[in-house]
């Protein structure tokens, strides 16, 4: 069977030796708006490119707001900022996830709980979540969720879009709405996808996007906030640019900011990215079908998007029969020049989470030692 797969692969990526699991693709005017940068000197954060950026983001996501920053972390670290997550607080998110996700948590001295994922999407199970709160949460006089546990707010919810499949983000809304509780939604995975013909991100009180080198937009680095919100919008604006007072000539600021905004020469590239973006979108998703029917013809689950969904396919993904299994074709594959991964490794099981709160996590567990990451490239 690792015979057939990694002869399928490589008949996908032809020219590569090795395989990477997702290279950046630079076909565009890349080189071009680089130098007009260089030429024009505006290689920070003030330049035509950042805006045009923002304003391309805010067109395709349908958000109203867009903040171009310098990372999808830092983007995730403004956003519990907006959210007034404070130090102490508890923030709800899934233990299958980047650990930039509780990273960021722990940036604002906040306690991330984790709540298991379902199968379907591979993001945070909306019924555990309901289940954790009718056990755990109790609304208060203040109008703010606690941790009848702990004693802790509970300060807000991350979801998060794993490999660009979206969540029930519906669902998780109208659970968080119930019990006060602001969602923050780490789409750093999503850029393009869909669900119930809305983009992920615009759902909650605060999107996230990253555009690091491996996402199907690339700026080298980067990130994005995005809402509907005008006063949180001018709010993260101000924040990421180190709280500075708008003047000719005076250093004035307010309050402790955060220099993150991006700049000028990052945002070239992703306007660049974003000229051939649509053709992104439709290789990476011919990809996945191509996937998709081969797996089905060996017998092995391919991770498909979730129903109401039309995902970027941004890491395609296999789920194999055990740990053991997973550890054979990892070697397998990369001797044969093909690069995979296994999936993150669980938030909980790493040292500086292991004493937060969690639920059971059969779903995320039985992920975590099965699911492999396969070359995602778009195909040249």
């Amino acid at each position: 069977m690792f015979e057939k797969i990694v002869g399928f692969i490589k008949s996908l990526y032809p020219a590569e030796n090795p395989v990477p699991l997702h290279a950046p693709r630079f076909s565009g005017n890349e080189k071009k708006y680089l130098m007009d940068c260089i030429d024009t000197t505006y290689v920070s954060y003030v330049g035509q490119y950042v805006s045009r950026f923002e304003d391309e983001i805010r067109q395709l996501t349908g958000a109203k707001y867009a903040v171009a920053v310098s990372s999808g972390t830092a983007a995730l670290h403004v956003a519990l900022l907006l959210a007034d997550v404070s130090p102490g607080d508890e923030v709800i998110t899934q233990p299958l996830t980047f650990v930039a996700t509780a990273n960021a948590i722990s940036y604002r001295s906040a306690q991330p709980v984790f709540v298991d994922v379902e199968r379907s999407t591979l993001g945070l199970d909306p019924d555990e979540l309901n289940d954790f709160l009718i056990s755990n949460g109790i609304l208060k006089l203040d109008g703010r969720c606690y941790n009848k546990i702990t004693g802790r707010k509970i300060a807000a919810c991350v979801p998060m879009h794993t490999l660009g499949h979206p969540v029930r983000i519906d669902q998780i809304i109208e659970i968080c709405q119930r019990y006060k509780i602001p969602i923050i939604e780490d789409a750093a995975e999503a850029l393009g996808s869909f669900y119930m013909g809305q983009h992920a991100g615009t759902f909650g009180d605060i999107g996230i996007l990253s555009f690091n080198g491996n996402k199907p937009v690339t700026t080298g680095g980067g990130g994005m906030i995005i809402t509907n919100d005008e006063i949180l919008a001018a709010k993260a604006r101000h924040l990421t640019t180190t709280a500075k007072e708008p003047h000719p000539w005076e250093f004035v600021h307010d309050e402790v900011g955060y220099n993150y905004r991006m700049p000028n020469i990052n945002a070239a590239v992703g306007c660049a990215q974003m000229e051939c973006f649509a053709g992104i979108l439709e290789n990476k998703r011919a990809t996945a079908q191509m996937y998709n029917q081969f797996f089905q013809e060996i017998g092995v689950p391919f991770i498909t998007e979730p129903a109401h969904a039309r995902s970027n396919y941004w890491m395609n993904a296999i789920v194999l029969k055990d740990r053991l299994e997973r550890e054979q074709f990892l070697a397998y594959s990369r001797g044969k020049g093909i690069q995979t991964r296994p999936v993150w490794r669980l938030m909980p099981n790493l040292p500086m989470y292991r004493h937060c709160q969690c639920t059971e996590l059969n779903t995320a567990q039985g992920l975590e030692e099965r699911l492999v990451n396969i070359p995602s490239s778009v195909r040249i």
